[in-house]
């Protein structure tokens, strides 16, 4: 029961973009289409998870035991850096047709500060290592659902009548507000 509050909660009761709001600038940038919201949310679960559960260990088994804990955000950012590039390495030499299809979304997640977010607050939660592993999959699910809906709005907005002042990123705003108002209808869930 409490796994399940634990995904609940953080796919729709703490969504990561639109409770806490972090991700915002993939989340606003790449959801113009579904098809890149698609890609950008499996890249997304994919590096979250390998990287929670790496700083888990380093925060656990290295910087703990040297009582260095103050190096945490600064060698995350170094693992998250250097596992996208290994991802991206990987992905180039084995799949290339996986690289293409997530090629371009992997530089843009070593800037999401969604997974630093989500690597931090594993440990902030004093979570174990499933507990971590379960919640970064769950928050990365609850990253693209809200990017998929996003981008399923916004495309249609594209077919509809905008005032002109609204067009763009002004009614973008506006149904992102919109949205983070309908998550919150889910906080009397958990």
């Amino acid at each position: 029961m409490r796994i399940f509050l634990l995904i609940i909660s953080a796919i729709l009761v703490n969504n990561i973009v639109l409770a806490q709001f972090l991700g915002i600038c993939p989340f606003l940038g790449v959801s113009k289409k579904i098809d890149t919201a698609l890609g950008m949310s499996a890249a997304v679960v994919f590096v979250m998870l390998i990287a929670t559960i790496c700083t888990w260990l380093i925060y656990t088994f290295i910087l703990v035991p040297l009582q260095v804990q103050y190096l945490q955000t600064i060698s995350y950012i170094l693992v998250i850096a250097f596992l996208v590039q290994m991802v991206d390495i990987i992905l180039k030499k084995t799949s290339p047709s996986l690289y293409q299809a997530l090629g371009v979304f992997l530089p843009l997640i070593t800037t999401n500060c969604t997974i630093l977010g989500v690597a931090i607050m594993v440990i902030q939660k004093n979570m174990n290592l499933l507990d971590s592993s379960i919640f970064a999959i769950a928050t990365s699910l609850g990253f693209g659902l809200a990017l998929v809906l996003f981008a399923g709005i916004r495309e249609q907005l594209a077919l509809t009548k905008v005032p002109d002042g609204m067009k763009g990123m002004p009614i973008a705003l506006v149904t992102a507000g919109l949205l983070a108002m309908a998550f919150m209808g889910f906080s009397g869930v958990c």
